[in-house]
């Protein structure tokens, strides 16, 4: 039983040996290879939000179906649902969080902005020259130029 032991424990040294031997010819240090690209496009980034935003509001122009939800529809255009109960409550949210640009008529792209014309408030999406998209534009989905509605809040950028 010993002899069996030893010349098991020889075959696994000689194997390790050879092992070891093709191992060793690996070489130490791998090659570096160049790091990707930084992505430069903003295909993903917030403009490209507020663009889809803008885009879902002019894909439905003329429509009268979001009447009296102007706060479901930015958040609708956002891709979201059920954020805030109201376009007001939205707004306070914003100033709660220091994030309302009280009565500023400039705007960026895909802000928010908000009236204080009813106990729900109305809110729209800026397209950042001056104008913006809402409900309630004539009666139905529309584009106008800021303030169009009286008391005018400000802006604040979407917080969903």
């Amino acid at each position: 039983m010993r002899s069996s032991f030893v010349r098991s424990l020889a075959r696994l040294t000689a194997t390790a040996a050879v092992l070891g031997g093709l191992v060793s010819t690996v070489p130490a240090t791998a090659t570096a290879t160049p790091a990707p690209a930084p992505i430069t496009s903003t295909s993903f980034g917030p403009q490209s939000r507020a663009d889809d935003a803008i885009a879902w509001f002019r894909a439905r122009n003329g429509s009268t179906s979001y009447q009296g939800y102007c706060e479901k529809a930015v958040e609708n255009a956002y891709g979201r649902t059920g954020i805030y109960a109201s376009a007001i409550a939205n707004w306070n949210d914003a100033v709660r969080r220091g994030a309302a640009h009280r009565g500023d008529l400039n705007p960026p792209k895909g802000a928010l902005v908000f009236w204080n014309i009813s106990a729900y408030g109305h809110v729209g999406i800026a397209t950042g020259d001056g104008n913006f998209w809402a409900t309630s534009v004539n009666g139905r989905i529309g584009k106008a130029r800021l303030p169009y509605f009286s008391s005018y809040l400000g802006w604040a950028q979407p917080n969903f």
